[in-house]
């Protein structure tokens, strides 16, 4: 699932300490959680397994996990004397299970009549179950959330969610969770999810083999179950899943927490400060905020402009269109101290026309020749139904001899360029292309991306053909596989809401050939300001009959009481999370105090966009440069730290408060309307360690 960085000698004992630290910080969680050492730092082998009644018995950290071959229910009894289920019965019956029997690190099983064989060990205070398949096939399993002590469902979707099991609103059609599926490769940030139990208890997931597995969610009884299911498929190279289960303190971050402990345990936890050692230019990360530019707030006396105003760090982008940033550009914007990049992407191929954007447009012999081919031969549709997706395995057999994406970078960075933005690579949807010419399983697809954006990070794209120059790599809304090679993303902050496509397109009706029904969100004019990226919108700005579900989208998103940093706990410290660059800082006014707040709580960039011919630019800039001062002293302490502590100090999640590396840096955010120990409504605190609170009140800053 992830690639191992080779690491040069002198960065491997800072890993090696980096390693023995978080090791440390997995035995104390699981302390905490009632876990023996002995169970949460080392391989369990077959010692302790137990076959009786049919059913297995493996020691797991906090107590036994027993599971029953016939269903694959599993329970785990606790230190204490509680049972919890973990699993249910698997979703229509595995079959007649044959051969329970030990192996050599656990048990194991079969169901002939599907063709399925299971494997279950403890390893590092978890269990995993490993299920191989000689055939296709579905396993809906595990069955999640049936516990009548659930509480709360943790779900990475963009930054994370922390959901009441029982919550009317996440119960309810308004909300479109229920009776929903999400796929755990490209629809989650991570390929965890988890619940907490009453009495300081909770579960997590963890699924290593995404690819192919999904996750299903509903509320038969009001209260919110989940079901992940595994599509085993021969030729897709799918015949393998894995579920690691943990018994956990039950905080609203343990499984993201979990999961950072077993990339950290498999070698492939990235590590930013690492990132910066190899190439300093990443170093600018740091304290910035992102901003897309337009019109003439891409030329050096804009640039200039922004230095006076006392932005002192800023990742700073623009569109590969028939104006970018000339080498004069590029280096007054160095000169700042700032990162510059194109936004580009390899994803996408169309005939060229006039209204064909730059990035769809290649040499002769890519398009259509190297369109994704779906089963039935035809070609997978690209972005917005326009030509076609591209496969990342006819651009890998060509580019030792062709150059394809070498050419192409180079071309875009001659301007001195030191950071480039691949849309779409790290995202997501992974394809299996069925063309002769060039076959793919969703995991090469993954492979190539993975290699191909290394290529960017190492040099090998480099301006010059020959001389290697390290560009600052981001992509779209990073899965977690991807953040070992990526220095920074723009998405994966963002809670997606499905109903945020058709807010965007204005086809609240679904059918995008027909004419928009809704202009609200705004279109691609005027050239220097679009509408889309500029135009602020609120609820009342849409038609009356799609408001209502225009502000169930946005509650979705960023109601703080829901929200969690599942991705900042995880991944905190190996790359810059960032928002969807569609929605820059100004495009929803309503939101702009919840999402500062969020952004300082979770010590993650803001992202904002630019143009001389904005008629809001000035307050734009105002807003930028204040909340940037704010924010970068903050980041540059800790932004290569890990995420070590969350917490709600109030009843209703209205006060939340974030802890980084060993008090490196604490925010505490008050995202209700009445003080909270002195912390008036609608402000955060920030203490870095040794010094004082420092104050931003957003609704002082912000209109």
């Amino acid at each position: 699932m992830h690639t191992i960085t080779r690491n040069p000698p002198a960065a491997r004992p800072a890993r090696r300490r980096a390693r023995r630290v978080l090791l440390a910080l997995a035995v104390a969680t699981a302390l905490a959680a009632g876990l023996t050492p002995a169970a949460s730092a080392g391989t369990t082998a077959s010692a302790g397994v137990r076959i009786h009644d049919g059913r297995v018995d493996l020691p797991i950290g906090g107590g036994t996990a027993t599971i029953d071959p016939a269903t694959l229910g599993i329970v785990a009894r606790t230190g204490d004397g509680r049972a919890l289920t973990v699993s249910g019965p698997a979703a229509g019956s595995p079959g007649r299970p044959e051969g329970v029997s030990r192996s050599q690190r656990g048990a194991q099983w079969s169901y002939p009549g599907r063709g399925l064989h299971v494997e279950a060990h403890g390893e590092r205070g978890r269990l995993l179950v490993s299920v191989t398949s000689d055939r296709d096939g579905t396993l809906s399993w595990p069955v999640t959330g049936a516990d009548p002590a659930a509480v709360s469902l943790q779900l990475p979707r963009g930054e994370g969610l922390s959901l009441p099991v029982g919550d009317p609103f996440w119960n309810s059609d308004r909300a479109r969770l229920a009776g929903s599926t999400e796929d755990m490769a490209s629809q989650l940030t991570l390929p965890v999810w988890g619940y907490t139990l009453r009495g300081g208890r909770g579960v997590s997931y963890l699924t290593p083999t995404d690819i192919g597995t999904s996750l299903a969610y509903a509320s038969p009884d009001g209260r919110l179950h989940t079901t992940a299911e595994h599509a085993f498929s021969q030729a897709g190279a799918t015949g393998d899943y894995t579920v690691a289960f943990s018994l956990t303190d039950g905080s609203a971050v343990a499984p993201a927490t979990d999961y950072r402990h077993w990339l950290s345990e498999h070698g492939a936890l990235g590590s930013l400060a690492e990132k910066i050692r190899e190439n300093p230019e990443t170093g600018r990360l740091l304290g910035a905020f992102h901003a897309y530019a337009w019109g003439g707030a891409r030329r050096a006396p804009a640039i200039e402009h922004l230095t006076a105003l006392g932005v002192s760090r800023l990742w700073l982008g623009y569109d590969a269109d028939e104006a970018p940033m000339g080498s004069e550009d590029v280096a007054a914007a160095r000169r700042a101290g700032y990162l510059v990049g194109p936004y580009d992407s390899f994803a996408n191929g169309r005939a060229k026309g006039p209204d064909t954007p730059p990035n769809s447009v290649w040499p002769d012999g890519v398009y259509p020749s190297f369109c994704v081919r779906r089963a039935d031969g035809t070609p997978q549709p690209g972005f917005r139904n326009q030509g076609c997706y591209l496969s990342s395995q006819a651009f890998e057999q060509a580019e030792p001899q062709r150059h394809y994406l070498a050419d192409r970078t180079r071309a875009l960075v001659a301007n001195g360029a030191n950071s480039y933005f691949l849309d779409v690579d790290a995202a997501g949807e992974l394809f299996r292309d069925h063309d002769a010419a060039h076959p793919m399983t969703m995991a090469q697809d993954r492979a190539n991306r993975l290699a191909r954006m290394r290529r960017l990070t190492d040099g090998t794209y480099g301006p010059t053909a020959g001389r290697r120059v390290p560009l600052v790599l981001g992509s779209e809304a990073a899965g977690s596989w991807a953040q070992q090679v990526l220095a920074f993303d723009h998405g994966s902050g963002t809670v997606v809401d499905g109903r945020l496509w058709p807010m965007e397109t204005g086809h609240f009706d679904t059918a995008a050939d027909r004419p928009k029904d809704d202009t609200a969100w705004g279109g691609y004019t005027p050239a220097a300001a679009p509408d889309t990226f500029f135009k602020p919108v609120r609820v009342d700005d849409f038609k009356p009959e799609h408001r209502a579900e225009a502000a169930d989208a946005l509650k979705a998103m960023y109601d703080p009481a829901y929200r969690v940093p599942l991705y900042e706990t995880a991944l905190h410290g190996s790359l810059v999370n960032v928002e969807r660059w569609e929605l820059p800082f100004g495009k929803l006014p309503d939101e702009k105090t919840n999402r500062a707040l969020l952004a300082m709580l979770y010590n993650t960039p803001l992202n904002f966009v630019l143009s001389d011919q904005d008629p809001r630019h000035a307050q734009n800039e105002h807003e930028l440069a204040v909340l940037q001062q704010y924010f970068a002293p903050l980041h540059q302490a800790a932004g290569t730290r890990e995420l070590t502590s969350f917490a709600w100090l109030t009843p209703d999640r209205a006060v939340q408060r974030t802890v980084f590396g060993d008090g490196t840096l604490t925010v505490t955010a008050n995202f209700g309307t009445t003080a909270h120990a002195g912390l008036p409504g609608g402000c955060v605190d920030a203490t870095l360690k040794g010094g004082a609170a420092r104050r931003l009140c957003p609704a002082q800053v912000v209109s």
